[in-house]
């Protein structure tokens, strides 16, 4: 089962005004730097809401995060 988490995220925004994240942290401090964007678009995400969706590529692994109404949130497998 997944849930949605809302993090927080440090971002870029470049001088045209489009959204680059770089780096999650965790509620404990801890920072996961993005290592590559894989794809950006328009979706619905599993556990409900929508938003921007950043594909990316974390720690070698694929995750999902998405910029919906100003704030991220991410699919976890942990609430």
């Amino acid at each position: 089962m997944l849930y949605k988490r809302y993090v927080d995220v440090i971002t870029l925004i470049d001088k045209e005004g489009k959204l680059k994240p770089l780096i999650i942290v965790w509620d404990d401090g801890l920072q996961y730097p993005i290592d590559r964007i894989l794809e950006v678009r328009n979706a619905m995400s599993e556990v409900g809401g929508c938003g921007i969706l950043y594909r990316c590529r974390i720690q070698n692994k694929e995750r999902k995060l998405f910029y919906e109404k100003n704030r991220w949130f991410i699919e976890s497998t942990k609430p």
